[in-house]
């Protein structure tokens, strides 16, 4: 029986892969821009070359229906729909006592999104907060990852323009992460006046010591009213202030979103230019990562912004 080298293969298999992919790199450096501005064409076929990326900041519409542009980002965004929900369904289905793999995968990434949320939000919040949470962590990710698959960034179709490719991550779109970031701000509202009613408004809207100081100054209590009046002006400037910041996180969570994964998807198409073939492996890994934190990102910023909604604010109250 052959020792067992390295991942349960053979020694003389694991340097044979070596050899391979080594020789795979050096071709893809030589036949990449880095490696035609050192050694000039080689005469290689044009196979072996990639041609340079041409990204596009809009999105590209791809056909239109009833009157409305579909672009490349919405089909993206519609697959990642279709693959979540035949995920779950084909996952939980068959449910058993004893898991699968499949199940026990499925049943530990929601596990972990339901403590996260009950940490966060305590044991009753949490179960509100979690389809919510959960829903855009999971979309934000299996979009991001959707880009990496192999051809995904690849397809494209004749329009009456010009070329445009099929697909293209919805998250590199601009106007997906401004609905996500509009979301997540309904969702925040609701519970916060759900749960609060009027006293979520005395947040923005703070004018009880302000009021107060005018009726002490026409009850002749002119030091007093004045106090108050200097004090209930700055409630007001900054019930001004949680008003403008509840705003601002929506430009804040669409631009992180957007920034991120558009910056990803550029370094990968300008890596492939240069380098063709295997020197990109790496950033296909850091892309994952990256997908994944910001998912983490936008669901957590989201759980703690309903957390902080559903709080009650002691304003105005000694």
């Amino acid at each position: 029986m052959p020792k067992r080298a390295f991942l349960g293969c053979s020694f003389p298999v694991v340097v044979g892969i070596s050899v391979i992919l080594f020789f795979l790199l050096i071709v893809g450096f030589i036949v990449g821009e880095i490696g035609k501005s050192i050694f000039g064409e080689i005469g290689l076929s044009n196979w072996f070359s990639v041609t340079r990326p041409h990204p596009e900041l809009p999105a590209e519409e791809v056909f239109t229906m009833f009157g409305f542009s579909i672009t490349n980002t919405i089909i993206a965004a519609w697959i990642t729909v279709v693959v979540l929900v035949r995920f779950s369904f084909s996952v939980t289905r068959r449910m058993k006592l004893v898991p699968g793999r499949m199940q026990s995968a499925f049943e530990f990434l929601i596990g972990w999104l339901y403590d996260l949320c009950r940490s966060v939000a305590g044991e009753r919040n949490g179960r509100r907060f979690f389809p919510i949470v959960a829903t855009i962590f999971l979309f934000v990710s299996f979009n991001a990852w959707l880009g990496l698959l192999p051809g995904f960034g690849s397809i494209t179709i004749t329009t009456d323009v010009d070329p445009v490719h099929l697909f293209r991550p919805a998250n590199t779109d601009i106007n997906m992460p401004l609905a996500l970031a509009l979301v997540s701000f309904v969702f925040v509202e609701f519970f916060g006046l759900r749960t609060l009613g009027r006293r979520y408004m005395v947040k923005f809207i703070n004018v009880g010591r302000f009021l107060k100081s005018i009726r002490q100054i026409a009850r002749g209590k002119i030091g007093a009213g004045l106090n108050d009046m200097f004090i209930g002006v700055i409630e007001i400037f900054i019930g001004f202030l949680e008003l403008l910041s509840e705003f601002i996180r929506i430009i804040s969570l669409t631009f992180r979103l957007f920034g991120n994964m558009t910056a990803g998807e550029i370094l990968i198409l300008v890596t492939v230019f240069l380098v063709p073939w295997l020197f990109v492996i790496p950033f296909y890994g850091l892309e994952l990562l990256i997908g994944f934190i910001q998912a983490l990102i936008f669901g957590g910023l989201t759980l703690i912004f309903l957390t902080l909604a559903v709080t009650p604010h002691e304003v105005g109250e000694h």
